[in-house]
């Protein structure tokens, strides 16, 4: 690619990432995707991964082959270390640790978010969050390795505990962690195992607040919760997570304090934007709200720097929710803006959300849907979010592959396929010992 022509460097290679480049395919600029993994990830089906439904290809196809058919597009595996905006230049580590000096024209941040403890990051040890293919990786061996714990333990109490799942955070993802949990236990499971009985698990939602699914509307949550305690799921509404070990969880509810052992904790209860969020706000004056997000202009340009633009989990604007829509929009919105700049042409309208609905699933063929104002649930919810979810994969052999794993696991095995680990993965997710060469 010439160095002459337009470069723009876009940090990030998820959503927003993806959505930018895709939108200067045929802009007169080099662009530079830089990521520190070499995939684009499909967070809203990492939980199929952590629970044994899909392999992780599926969901994360290689950025080189998103990008293939794009000849201005090239793909840079680093990690991004600082961000010079007087001089424009992002500095970054190559894997081998070599620095790595990228000058830009014009910068695009989509960097994404990462889990927040609130205040208790010591609690990540012992509650993983699902943010990354690693983390579903890990998050598998520890599900599986509770059940394998659980057979070769002779204690009752032992036993109780490792088959006891506690999910902490009533969100989306906390919702359709703990009802596929459930259906492991209860369903896939059972003939599997010969001393212990999987469908005596214990399995906890631990929500903070009144109802679980606090950004939908109230029928959606009601019938959330009745399915969730039909499957076996014990939900606990207005409880709040106040310490844990490797061993149990101690949670704040209505009847105060109580410690429940657990051998299994799974964070769903927050995040927090990326690192290079305040960074951004620390060279441009931006502001920053309690969860890290930069706060950008209307067109989603840095205060001072036009050139630079951060999209997606890791900003604040116009109160938008840090799912997938808000960043698909927004990097299509910024790549064409840079694409109508580099034209000549005068900066159009500001970014304009434009609301498509929330959805999440809860079992086999049972989903809540909220879709320009209308509700759905049971069967038609989970048709609409299978549709929905197979659209935005990337790649119809993915697309394919997806139904086709839906439906041997879930409707006519009752099995879950892609369930390996070793002794080695186990002990070190169940005592934190043996990290070395766990992937």
């Amino acid at each position: 690619m010439s160095e002459a022509r337009h470069r723009v460097i876009v940090v990030g290679g998820g959503f927003g990432g993806v959505r930018a480049t895709r939108a200067l395919a045929r802009a007169d600029a080099d662009v530079t995707i830089v990521d520190r993994t070499n995939h684009h990830l499909f967070q809203p089906l990492l939980y199929q991964v952590a629970t044994g439904i899909l392999p992780d290809g599926i969901i994360a196809p290689a950025l080189r082959s998103v990008t293939r058919k794009q000849a201005n597009a090239r793909v840079v595996l680093a990690e991004v270390q600082h961000l010079d905006l007087d001089g424009r230049v992002v500095h970054a580590l190559a894997p081998d640790g070599r620095p790595l000096t990228l000058p830009y024209d014009t910068l695009v941040v989509a960097a994404g978010c990462t889990d927040a403890y609130f205040g208790h990051d010591d609690w990540s040890t012992w509650a993983p969050g699902l943010k990354t293919l690693e983390d579903a990786r890990h998050l598998r061996s520890h599900i599986l390795g509770a059940f394998e714990m659980a057979e070769l333990a002779s204690d009752p109490a032992e036993r109780a505990a490792y088959l006891t799942f506690a999910v902490i955070g009533g969100g989306p993802t906390g919702v359709e962690l703990v009802g596929q949990v459930a259906e492991l236990a209860h369903e896939a499971l059972p003939r599997e195992y010969r001393s212990v009985t999987t469908t005596e698990a214990k399995i906890l939602l631990i929500e903070a607040g009144p109802e679980v699914l606090a950004a939908f509307a109230p029928k959606l949550q009601r019938y959330t919760r009745r399915r969730l305690v039909r499957m076996g799921v014990d939900v606990l509404l207005n409880t709040a997570a106040q310490a844990m070990d490797q061993s149990s969880v101690t949670v704040k509810g209505p009847d105060g304090d109580q410690r429940i052992p657990a051998r299994t904790k799974i964070w769903a209860a927050g995040v927090r934007a990326s690192p290079l969020a305040a960074m951004l706000a620390e060279a441009t004056g931006a502001g920053t709200d309690r969860a890290g997000r930069v706060a950008v202009q209307p067109d989603c340009s840095l205060p001072g720097h036009p050139e630079v633009f951060a999209i997606g989990d890791m900003v604040q604007l116009n109160d938008l929710p840090g799912v997938a829509q808000p960043a698909i929009q927004e990097g299509t919105y910024v790549g064409r803006l840079i694409r109508s700049r580099l034209a000549g042409q005068a900066d159009g309208k500001p970014f304009a959300y434009r609301d498509k609905g929330s959805m999440a699933t809860i079992g086999h063929l049972s989903a809540v849907a909220d879709s320009y104002g209308m509700k759905f649930t049971g069967v038609t919810g989970y048709t609409m979010w299978g549709f929905v979810h197979v659209l935005f994969l990337i790649g119809w052999g993915n697309r394919a592959s997806a139904v086709f794993h839906w439906a041997r696991a879930l409707t006519f095995t009752k099995n879950r396929p892609h369930r390996t680990i070793t002794a080695e993965l186990v002990r070190h997710e169940l005592t934190g010992e043996g990290a070395e060469g766990d992937d």
